[in-house]
């Protein structure tokens, strides 16, 4: 099973907006994201690493001021040199139950001494889930080279 990497965050005010109900804004959950996913791939490739893209980023519902999100960052895909990051984030209550508030797919190069592209290890999926979304991970791969 993959490892999972999992950060948490309280959102303060400086990370909302002016609204009646302070919302958290997306640039700041981006930034998070971005921190997780690259601990995840950077425990995986046993390198440094530098973020290529965010391939997907789906805000399906919204985090308040003063709300806990718990963020879950797993590899999904790896290739020579880079390697894909799936980070779910939830809103966490206070009695534990969790609502999916975002789901991002992001993209990182490993890096050697000089700052050039390094191999990484093969990610190979061992449950159903896990091949399911490896297969996913690979259409997005090739969607990116498309473009």
């Amino acid at each position: 099973m993959t490892e999972i990497t999992t950060g948490v965050q309280i959102v303060l005010s400086q990370h909302c907006n002016g609204y009646a109900r302070p919302r958290l804004f997306g640039g700041q959950l981006m930034a998070w994201i971005d921190i997780i996913g690259a601990v995840a791939a950077r425990r995986f490739a046993k390198r440094a690493v530098t973020t290529v893209c965010v391939d997907n980023l789906n805000f399906i519902g919204p985090a308040y001021l003063n709300d806990t999100v718990v963020q879950d960052a797993r590899v999904t895909w790896s290739g020579r040199t880079s390697l894909e990051v799936r980070v779910d984030s939830y809103v966490e209550q206070l009695d534990g139950s969790r609502t999916l508030v975002n789901r991002a797919y992001a993209v990182f190069v490993a890096l050697d001494e000089n700052d050039r592209p390094a191999p990484v290890p093969a990610f190979e999926p061992e449950t159903d889930e896990e091949r399911l979304e490896y297969a996913a991970a690979q259409r997005r791969r090739e969607i990116r080279l498309q473009r």
